[in-house]
């Protein structure tokens, strides 16, 4: 950090999108609100890579977010007469390529602006040479190589950080457009610029690490996907999440005075949770230490964070690759009132027969999907659904050739057939491929305004940390003098779920150090499985996080080979938190909360 100068007061960062599609008028939105010295924007995911390649190769000259462009258009003038930076990982596969328009953006306006982009992290170029080097790129769930797999991905992306955006700032760019960084490096490199951070101020850049992954998400740090629906008693649409980093890394998550939603420990502790592994969160610059985090509420839609420790990163960087893994088609059947189980053995016998069987095909996924209740008093209430999915390196086996096959047994089979959709095409599915690569592989390098190159070092690094899951605390059974109610785990719990490539994580924490005591010992890997029974075939890791009271479990494979190919309705997860809660469990009834 700076010795000679005084710590600069607080840097002042919003987010305006979580993901690519988010809402258009956030960015807007946090121009015209109180003030920030930076918005940053997050597009990327693992499925926009491959939503992004789709879109280059038919266009060469796109394959970034082109709703950005929007946004600058509408947002530019306004930031430059404010002086506030925009720093968004909206250049995906061409961040030259959208540096290039939002500099003809702001020449049509007039302005005087500078426009900085990231280059490096693109490997599928070098792909072949780097595994001719032995590089073999296992997947980090499965273990397989791409060689023994197989395939050929279409993109290659390793996660940079935030080091090229901090070397962009500090040589003046006013806009710095990333490709592929982490999420949480918009706000390492933003606030390792302002602060003059050094590469081994690991505290401080651990902290900025959780202030990204808290804001990255946009309104989910404000209210929104919110398992505790009410604590948020203002239900617009929530404010855009800022957080205001101080020069020691701690922080404060608020959001705009008059908006929506909810600034509170649950909300920030949620985001905290969401989409991680164990509590040491490895990034580029730093391994953040979640486990060490402290979180306060300091006023009305204010929260201060502090206490995030940090050690050197890992000597590698993970990668985030896709490949087409074939063709796919669904059909959903609806069952309706008696002998549901009888009916949807019927149809898949009956449709396979006239498929030609089940072997026809890579893969076939059925489902059936309960949603009917005893004497129910709606047609609604009487349904189930049958979804059949087929997948095939073939497109003509899964294209109308299935759907249509579906409508042959309208007449011919069980009573009450009809379907959600009429007959569908086939679609073209990706699968993710998370791997690692050595950082001193990739060269990190900012383009700056003026067409001069830097290329950006390395972090001083370790040998990488074991990501142990943390033993389960032995199950303790409740007195049989203690008084129990069977109710949902959500009367005293609080959840938040998402995706991270075929795995899924559910964390989950409580409010008080009764309850903690409690949570922590009930909900073991095996509780957790009786209450979900479909993570009991797969790896279930168990972590804790007292300072948050908060267990995060990580079920290895529940979403297949990753959003884009998986079969299930919620291929990303964001259901399952909220579906654990609604299981019923033993709770002390000196846990409940008071009724009036």
């Amino acid at each position: 950090m700076r010795e000679s100068d005084a710590p600069r007061r607080p840097i002042r960062i919003g987010n305006a999108s979580g993901f690519y599609g988010d809402r258009l008028s956030a960015f807007r939105d946090m121009v015209d609100g109180s003030p920030v010295d930076v918005i940053t924007g997050d597009y990327l995911a693992e499925l926009t890579m491959l939503i992004l390649w789709k879109a280059r190769k038919k266009d060469p000259a796109t394959g970034y977010a082109k709703t950005f462009l929007t946004q600058a258009r509408q947002s530019l003038a306004d930031c430059a007469a404010k002086g506030i930076k925009i720093v968004v990982n909206a250049g995906g596969l061409n961040p030259a390529g959208l540096a290039d328009e939002v500099r003809k953006l702001i020449a049509d306006q007039g302005l005087d602006l500078s426009v900085a982009h990231l280059e490096g992290d693109d490997i599928r170029p070098r792909l072949e040479s780097l595994l001719a080097d032995g590089h073999e790129f296992r997947h980090l769930d499965k273990g397989l190589t791409l060689a023994e797999a197989g395939v050929s991905p279409v993109s290659a992306n390793a996660y940079l950080g935030g080091w090229g955006i901090a070397a962009a700032l500090n040589n003046g760019a006013d806009v710095v457009i990333c490709p592929r960084v982490t999420d949480a490096a918009l706000v390492v490199g933003t606030s390792a610029w302002w602060h003059g951070w050094g590469r081994t101020d690991f505290d401080a850049l651990a902290g900025a690490v959780a202030a990204g992954h808290i804001i990255e998400c946009g309104p989910q740090a404000t209210g929104g996907n919110y398992s505790q629906i009410r604590e948020v008693h203002d239900r617009r649409y929530p404010g855009s999440p800022i957080a205001e980093i101080a020069h020691d890394g701690s922080f404060v998550i608020t959001k705009d005075p008059g908006t929506g939603g909810l600034v509170s420990v649950g909300t920030v502790t949620a985001q905290l949770l969401y989409e991680i592994d164990g509590p040491l969160y490895l990034n580029p610059d730093v391994a953040a230490h979640f486990e060490t985090i402290e979180i306060t509420q300091e006023g009305p839609d204010r929260v201060r964070v502090a206490g995030t420790t940090g050690s050197p990163p890992p000597p590698d960087l993970k990668v985030a690759m896709n490949y087409i893994g074939g063709f796919r088609n669904t059909m959903t059947l609806v069952l309706t009132g008696l002998d549901i189980e009888e009916k949807a053995a019927w149809a898949v016998d009956e449709l396979f027969e006239i498929l030609g069987g089940k072997e026809k095909f890579d893969d076939v996924d059925i489902q059936l999907l309960r949603y009917d209740i005893p004497d129910p008093p709606t047609a609604a209430q009487s349904t189930a659904h049958l979804r059949v999915t087929v997948k095939d390196a073939d497109r003509a086996k899964v294209d109308r050739a299935f759907s249509n096959s579906v409508t042959e047994i309208a007449v011919a089979g069980y009573a009450g057939f009809h379907t959600t959709t009429p007959p569908s095409s086939a679609s073209e599915f990706g699968v993710y491929w998370p791997s690692l690569i050595p950082a001193n592989e990739i060269e990190h390098v900012v383009l700056h305004a003026d067409g001069t190159k830097e290329l950006i070092d390395h972090c001083p690094r370790t040998q990488r940390p074991a990501l142990t899951p943390a033993p389960s605390t032995p199950h303790t059974d409740v007195a049989d003098t203690v008084s129990t109610a069977r109710l949902p785990l959500g009367s005293v719990v609080a959840a938040r779920s998402g995706d991270k490539g075929g795995k899924a994580n559910v964390g989950v924490w409580t409010d008080t150090p009764e309850r903690w005591d409690w949570l922590r010992r009930h909900l073991t890997v095996e509780k957790f499985i009786d209450l979900v029974p479909e993570a009991a075939s797969l790896p279930v890791h168990r972590y804790e996080l007292p300072n948050l009271r908060a267990l995060n479990f990580v079920i290895v494979g529940f979403l297949g080979d990753g959003v884009a190919s998986s079969t299930r309705t919620d291929a990303q997860a964001k259901s399952l938190g909220e579906y654990l809660r609604a299981r019923h469990t033993d709770i002390p009834t000196t846990l409940l909360p008071e009724t009036n």
